[in-house]
């Protein structure tokens, strides 16, 4: 669980991306994918801060279920960003440290690979 950083409900996700940069600076401009991408190895992970989780505390196992109302799929750049539904139900808020862009980051545990994935936040995504 992540308890060194504060959880954030829908609308305090809404808020921080609403009030944060929409454009890109040299530090995180290589994380250009609208929608979910894998973080490469070769991107300088210090170049982001975790400021919150979407983790519920006290959930032990969040939902599976993925949430996709207008026929979106998890890699699509217009899926909906929903807090309590997968992936986003255990993801991390993170911050590029030069500007302040937000993202969302998670793990995808596949049968035979880690992946680390990451989003940048989207307020009009928030569902």
């Amino acid at each position: 669980m992540a308890a060194d950083v504060p959880f954030l409900d829908a609308e305090a996700l809404k808020a921080l991306a609403a009030a944060s940069p929409d454009q890109p600076c040299a530090a995180c401009a290589s994380l250009r994918a609208p929608g979910w991408e894998a973080l490469s190895a070769t991107f300088d992970a210090k170049q982001l801060r975790k400021v919150a989780t979407l983790r519920q505390p006290g959930l032990e196992d969040p939902t599976l279920e993925e949430h996709h109302p207008r026929g979106t799929n998890s890699w699509s750049a217009d899926a909906p960003i929903a807090p309590v539904f997968f992936p986003y139900n255990r993801c991390d808020v993170w911050q590029c440290v030069r500007c302040g862009r937000p993202f969302l980051r998670y793990t995808e545990y596949g049968g035979y690979y880690v992946e680390e994935r990451v989003r940048p936040l989207q307020a009009a995504l928030v569902a």
